[in-house]
């Protein structure tokens, strides 16, 4: 009959125990409040030069001209002298037409003016004692003309029918084989101009524009078999965009010593740094905080104690591109709160934020 009270009475003393030692910890009576702990910030170091702005992008050797090279008569290809990869010197002939039919054409045109020089003297003969009608003195000149530009053609066919280096190069890869029939401007080899060697990189409008045409952006390169990065210098960028990405040909001159040994295909990486501009210091736009009167400002974190002060500072802007901002009015070296400033307060205190690899 009185079970269900025992039941209640032993539930009762379990809780109490259970609660005991909860009790036991909580604070003593009249014990102040722990203070809150002070927020963390991530903080940069204005002026580093890791905030230079630094992309990389893949890149390739290239010559300064590649073109394919063809005769401009037809003819059985009698003799292709150099192979892929091959120098070549400028003036060196390289390829040669068989010239026997060249030089039977050339043959008859002489032959021609020289019938058409005759029957010129003999028609302005007759013209002159009025035996022959004065259209066919006029009609022997014409031929006779003719006759002179035929045996100009016959004589530059016969000299187009040798091919020769328009500059020093090298060769990309022959396209025709010897004793295959030719027609006129059939493309036989490709030829590198390597006078100049160049990179070529694909760059994104946004770097571009920005860049006022990249008079503010320097471009470096490690080439391979070596170890430090070589200076390049901008020599033109196509002024259209490719058809996907948005992006513009760019092409770098290499210096000539150490790329002479470059040849165009091979891979390599260009880092693009936008430069500091005079008088500023680049900062990430995160780190910057507007005031209520839209004034600009930066929150310095000077050390007190085992934490930060935060200090206000005013600054001035400019800006190319949205996303780094250069600020006038801040010593080189300062270190500022890089994130969250709108969340923060001038005088607070402020903990630094370290990475994992940086906490103990």
């Amino acid at each position: 009959m009185f079970q269900p009270c025992r039941h209640f009475v032993t539930a009762f003393l379990l809780a109490a125990l259970t609660a005991a030692p909860v009790l036991a910890q909580g604070p003593a009576a009249g014990a102040s409040p722990q203070p809150p702990l002070a927020p963390m910030v991530k903080t940069v170091v204005a002026g580093q030069s890791g905030l230079e702005r630094m992309r990389r992008f893949p890149g390739r050797i290239a010559a300064r001209e590649t073109v394919d090279l063809a005769f401009e008569v037809g003819g059985l290809l009698d003799y292709l002298g150099p192979s892929g990869a091959d120098p070549v010197r400028k003036g060196e002939v390289i390829a040669r037409l068989d010239l026997a039919p060249l030089e039977r054409a050339l043959e008859r045109a002489r032959l021609g003016l020289t019938q058409a020089e005759r029957d010129l003297a003999r028609l302005t003969e007759l013209a002159d004692r009025n035996v022959a009608p004065r259209v066919q003195l006029e009609d022997a000149e014409t031929a006779r003309d003719l006759a002179v530009v035929a045996l100009e053609d016959a004589t530059r066919n016969l000299n187009a029918a040798t091919l020769h280096a328009p500059f020093d190069g090298i060769v990309a890869r022959r396209i025709a084989a010897p004793f295959s029939v030719i027609e006129p401007g059939q493309p036989i080899l490709r030829l590198h101009d390597m006078s100049e060697v160049r990179a070529e990189i694909d760059l994104p409008e946004r770097i571009l524009t920005a860049s006022n045409r990249l008079q503010a952006v320097r471009f470096s390169a490690v080439l391979p078999g070596t170890d430090a990065p070589v200076p390049l210098e901008l020599a033109e960028f196509a002024a259209e965009t490719a058809g996907t990405g948005q992006s513009y040909l760019v092409s770098l001159k290499l210096p000539q010593p150490a790329a002479a040994s470059l040849i165009p295909g091979t891979r390599i990486t260009v880092t693009v740094t936008e430069r500091q501009p005079e008088g500023g210091l680049v900062v990430p736009a995160s780190a910057v905080v507007f005031a209520p009167d839209r004034s600009a400002l930066v929150y310095a974190v000077e050390p007190q104690g085992d934490g930060l002060r935060l200090r206000a500072l005013p600054v001035r802007l400019a800006s190319e591109n949205g996303t780094a901002l250069t600020v006038f009015g801040l010593e080189s070296g300062t270190e500022i709160v890089e994130v969250g400033g709108h969340m923060l307060r001038d005088g607070a205190l402020v903990r630094r934020y370290l990475d994992l690899g940086q906490q103990s």
